[in-house]
């Protein structure tokens, strides 16, 4: 039996029981593999269930506010993904009349869509002969084949789409490309791959080679930056014993865009008490402090893809009125990096 064949055989006695499987709706579909881009099957589930709940068709996505988006979308991470999301919503019903395109090369041109949702959504909703190539098939080829080509290089990338088309069953596209993803997540999976039950173990390069712990290959990492962040917390109580604060918008191209955040002091390495007192006025120049407190004596470490960020939490008590404040019980309208979030959750006055 052929690759692709042994590749149908285990989806059809193995597949998941997911929810997108039950519809070939190409706006399920998309919402589905937009969500599991950098996410895991089991933490995407809710999210996606929680967007079809809120957002059913194409058209309420386009009409949503933008915070509205991003709060649901709040705890899943690289915000940038919700931003394309809500952006190419408004273009399919604006452009296309609310009708997603049905090809690959139409799909191409929509905003945050690249050549393997394009191939998913293509070939699972409308059957075009699209190979997938996603981290679990970069996994699978590299391993059965034995090709030790960095995946995340420009000869891998190139290599691996011409594999993948090379040995897709084109007739039965739809079942194939979920079979191999399904496949390279369960079966071949990155750490103790299932080889001993394996139905490719008989022809895999990797297996007989001793090289199933080393493929594939994939060029360093960028070096990891460390920032320092502090933010700092006003809080004001007014005559009737309201709690109110102060939030902010982040602001350009940078991590979290559009996203809210306290007033933030970014800083070189970790500061110490004294050390915020001197500055806090280059975020609060319009408050006066009655009292600091230092709500987490270790910096809380948040692990991005190219930065880790050491966040500390700084109380800081007044007296004094101020602008734009917001009262605490607002606060979880607003849609929040899951490091605020937790701190919200966390926080009692």
């Amino acid at each position: 039996m052929s690759f692709s064949g042994k590749i149908l055989d285990w989806y059809h006695q193995n597949k998941r029981t997911l929810p997108w499987r039950n519809t070939i709706d190409p706006y399920n579909i998309w919402l589905s593999e937009i969500i599991l881009q950098q996410t895991r099957v089991a933490q995407g589930t809710p999210y996606y269930l929680r967007f079809i709940e809120s957002f059913p068709t194409v058209g309420h996505l386009a009409n949503a506010d933008e915070e509205e988006v991003l709060k649901l979308w709040q705890g899943l991470g690289y915000y940038s993904r919700a931003r394309n999301l809500h952006a190419t919503a408004k273009i399919v019903v604006n452009e296309y009349k609310g009708v997603f395109p049905d090809n690959y090369k139409e799909l191409l041109n929509l905003k945050g869509i690249g050549d393997y949702t394009a191939s998913a959504i293509s070939s699972i909703c409308f059957n075009e002969a699209q190979a997938v190539v996603d981290g679990n098939v970069y996994r699978v080829l590299a391993r059965y084949y034995g090709v030790d080509i960095p995946i995340n290089s420009t000869e891998g990338v190139k290599y691996f789409k011409t594999l993948a088309q090379k040995v897709m069953d084109t007739e039965q596209i739809r079942d194939y490309n979920q079979g191999i993803m399904e496949f390279g997540a369960i079966q071949c999976s990155p750490k103790k791959p299932l080889c001993l039950h394996c139905p490719l173990n008989n022809s895999c390069v990797a297996l007989q080679k001793g090289l199933v712990e080393q493929l594939p290959v994939k060029l360093k990492k960028t070096k990891v930056r460390d920032r320092y962040f502090n933010y700092i917390i006003p809080i004001y109580m007014d005559p009737k014993e309201n709690y109110f604060t102060k939030i902010e918008q982040r602001i350009g191209k940078g991590i979290w865009q559009n996203l809210w955040q306290f007033p933030l002091l970014e800083s070189k390495k970790e500061l110490e008490l004294d050390e915020i007192i001197f500055r806090y006025k280059e975020v609060l120049d319009d408050i006066e402090v009655n009292e600091f407190l230092e709500f987490n004596e270790s910096a809380i470490i948040h692990k991005l893809s190219h930065q880790h960020l050491h966040a500390k939490f700084w109380i800081v008590k007044t007296n004094s009125d101020f602008a734009d404040k917001i009262s605490m019980e607002k606060l979880k309208q607003f849609p929040v990096p899951v490091l605020i979030a937790d701190f919200i959750k966390a926080f009692k006055i």
